[in-house]
């Protein structure tokens, strides 16, 4: 059975995005980009809401091709285009590209059926996909890549839960300008 992971850069008072989708507070140092890229390496699927998927499909296919992209960006953008990746989504068709599968259907029964094969971990991004997933108690470990900066609203990491859900803290670590990972496991 596979780990469901979600991950994602977030500000203090708990929001992936501020209002307008603007992720500008996000811009990772270079060490934490480093961590993010071997998180994406030791990923054996990703699975995206449509939202995230249009953010990081136009600018990942050629990052490695603009003429200021530092090496963990070149490598980011090769291991992003070669990975595997599931696009939930009803309003996108045809082929996506980037070894990229589309699901039109139920996200909830296929990434339970997803979970249920071998397989090296799996991440989920973007927040009505990870919330539906939460809300299905198919998320197995939280990483939250805390800012600090408190944006007042948008976009939130975690979505209203129907009952609580126990967590055991299973690492932390500083990177520079104050951000904080930690890493939760879901107590089953």
């Amino acid at each position: 059975m596979r780990k469901l992971i979600y991950g994602m850069n977030v500000t203090l008072d708990g929001y992936i995005a501020a209002a307008g989708d603007d992720i500008g507070w996000s811009g990772p140092s270079e060490e934490l980009f480093g961590w993010w890229l071997d998180q994406e390496r030791a990923s054996g699927l990703t699975l995206y809401g449509r939202k995230l998927w249009e953010t990081m499909s136009v600018y990942w296919p050629t990052a490695d091709q603009q003429p200021d992209a530092n090496p963990l960006e070149i490598e980011f953008a090769r291991n992003w285009r070669d990975s595997p990746k599931v696009v939930f989504s009803s309003t996108l068709d045809g082929d996506l590209g980037w070894n990229t599968r589309l699901v039109a259907g139920d996200a909830v029964a296929e990434i339970a059926r997803l979970k249920d094969e071998d397989g090296a971990p799996m991440t989920i991004g973007g927040a009505t996909l990870a919330a539906a997933a939460m809300q299905a108690g198919l998320i197995d470990e939280y990483v939250l890549a805390t800012h600090p900066v408190l944006v007042g609203g948008g976009t939130p990491f975690f979505t209203a839960m129907d009952s609580w859900v126990n967590l055991d803290l299973m690492e932390t670590r500083t990177f520079p300008g104050g951000v904080v990972m930690t890493r939760y496991e879901v107590r089953r």
